[in-house]
């Protein structure tokens, strides 16, 4: 069983450098659509999950394998594997189809119920932000080198930028928004970029308040918290684990920079 994750780290950046590559040229052409619905998927989150996929199950063949789209890499995986690769081709496929930037691929991979690696790419800003279980958590922009990300140290909600799901317009602020009052809103669509902008620093929390969310929606994107010094729980507390039925998450899930933490959780109690 591998423990450095070295190989493993190597064939998913290839993989989400691939996917990226083939997503940033479909959007170059893509028409916007301006009122896209949340549940939005288009040919181009097919079309780079079956580049992911193709790719990993050519490297790992035992490998189990959950993803978001019902494509043929997606099907009979290997069954009782200790490892899973866990994908979401389009994170934020309404930024995507908006074409406002504001969308991700994340590979994540698990072993047992837990994440041990993590991968997220924005194709727009040509970022990958990744980590591996007891590596850290690293940035690189285009050709530049990596660097090493760290969460911030603000310890008081009062001064902390939230990022969160855009607000709609004219709507009041969010119950989320009214008990932690935080200094500034940084709103976007995927939740892939909102965990990479608390891992480097760029943010201060995330709180995922959706009732229904899935496996690949944080996977990728919860070790890069983790490895950046910061945590990540249920709304509860609890540890955030991956691989139920349906690869379905029902009890919310807090990013932060760890400092304020036990204090988003108080009041975040009752929502």
């Amino acid at each position: 069983m591998p423990t450095d994750y070295a190989a493993e780290l190597r064939e998913a950046l290839a993989a989400a450098k691939l996917a990226a590559d083939y997503v940033s040229r479909e959007y170059a052409g893509f028409t916007p659509i301006p009122n896209a619905a949340a549940t939005i998927s288009t040919h181009v989150d097919h079309g780079a999950q079956e580049i992911i996929l193709n790719h990993l199950r050519a490297k790992f063949p035992t490998y189990g394998v959950v993803a978001e789209e019902k494509t043929p890499g997606a099907e009979n995986p290997p069954t009782g594997a200790a490892h899973t690769w866990v994908v979401d081709p389009i994170d934020g496929s309404r930024g995507f189809a908006m074409k406002n930037g504001e969308f991700s691929v994340m590979i994540g991979l698990t072993r047992g119920d837990r994440v041990v690696l993590g991968v997220v790419a924005e194709p727009v800003a040509d970022r990958v932000t990744y980590a591996v279980e007891g590596q850290g958590c690293h940035a690189r922009t285009g050709d530049a080198d990596a660097v090493r990300c760290r969460v911030t140290t603000v310890e008081d909600l009062g001064h902390a930028v939230l990022t969160q799901s855009h607000s709609k317009r004219g709507a009041p602020p969010k119950a989320v928004v009214t008990a932690l009052k935080p200094a500034k809103l940084a709103e976007m669509y995927s939740a892939g970029v909102k965990l990479a902008l608390v891992a480097r620093g760029e943010a201060d929390l995330y709180v995922n308040d959706y009732l229904n969310f899935h496996d690949w929606d944080i996977c990728a994107g919860e070790i890069l918290v983790t490895e950046a010094g910061g945590r990540v729980t249920l709304f509860d507390g609890g540890p955030v684990t991956y691989g139920g039925r349906g690869a379905v998450q029902r009890r919310g899930m807090v990013a932060t920079n760890g400092h304020l933490h036990a204090e988003t959780l108080q009041r975040l109690r009752g929502i």
